[in-house]
């Protein structure tokens, strides 16, 4: 039984070189802000999508200079494999999740700045591995993401921050949305906004081929006027002055969903 869970388990390896002063580096000098930021990105590189259902990511630190050792599921840890392949070979990460091309700029821009080299590779067998150091340029072309403007709808969990306020928001679609937001705006909005369902104009950067988001450039415009409930007595009005099969709807409700897409009960 004890092999057959080890054989479902793998890890990612981010092996780091590099010096701290006069001193080459290695896990007594290694910051643990520097460690915080590593989990972080290794996170948005093995589960690109939403994070709330993931396995479970275990870790530990060991020598030669710094390797941070990530184990999970072996499926995952398999397609990231193949991803740091393609990555190797094309040189270019345009092709990713933006998740995961997030993470690999992060992880580009420690190495220009703290002349690192960084070798992520895999416990698969004969591993795909990519180097990444202050000679390379691992960052989305600019091209591919444009400017645009969004409408989200959804109920507003959390609101505020010290020094950079944003609102969450909690989406069918797109799960949780973080979007930033003037601190003059809810200083200044009179209701308590948690737990309330609102429309939000916003704008942020959008991938140009696939129609993605990029949910970490959000930045608020304004409220927009949001009924997610319906008033089944104006609906059935419409119904009966409706022509043609319009008249013969049976399910409201359904035929409700179909013309506005979704609503709140």
């Amino acid at each position: 039984m004890l092999s057959l869970l080890v054989d479902k388990i793998g890890y990612l390896e981010i092996r780091i070189t590099g010096s701290k002063g006069n001193l080459d580096l290695s896990p007594d000098n290694y910051d643990i802000r520097e460690i915080i930021s590593i989990l972080e990105n290794a996170e948005g590189l093995l589960y690109p999508g939403e994070k709330k259902d993931r396995p479970t990511i275990s870790y530990k630190i060991e020598e030669g200079s710094v390797k941070h050792i990530l184990r999970t599921s072996i499926q995952y840890i398999i397609g990231f494999n193949a991803v740091i392949g393609q990555i190797n070979q094309i040189k270019n990460i345009d092709f990713l999740d933006l998740s995961t091309a997030t993470a690999f700029e992060n992880i580009q821009n420690i190495a220009a700045k703290r002349d690192y080299t960084f070798t992520i590779k895999t416990s698969v067998e004969k591993s795909n591995f990519v180097k990444i150091d202050r000679t390379t340029k691992y960052y989305r072309t600019e091209a591919v993401w444009a400017d645009a403007e969004f409408y989200f709808y959804g109920k507003v969990t959390n609101a505020g921050g010290k020094e950079k306020a944003n609102i969450h928001v909690s989406t069918e679609d797109l799960g949780t949305i973080r979007i930033q937001t003037p601190i003059s705006f809810l200083e200044n909005y009179d209701d308590n906004l948690l737990y309330k369902s609102f429309g939000v104009r916003a704008t942020g950067k959008q991938h140009s081929e696939t129609g993605e988001i990029d949910t970490s450039s959000l930045k608020f415009v304004e409220m927009v006027d949001y009924h997610p409930k319906y008033d089944e007595q104006y609906l059935n009005n419409l119904i009966d002055k409706a022509s043609g099969n319009w008249s013969q709807v049976s399910d409201k409700d359904s035929w409700l969903r179909e013309i506005r897409g979704s609503y709140e009960d």
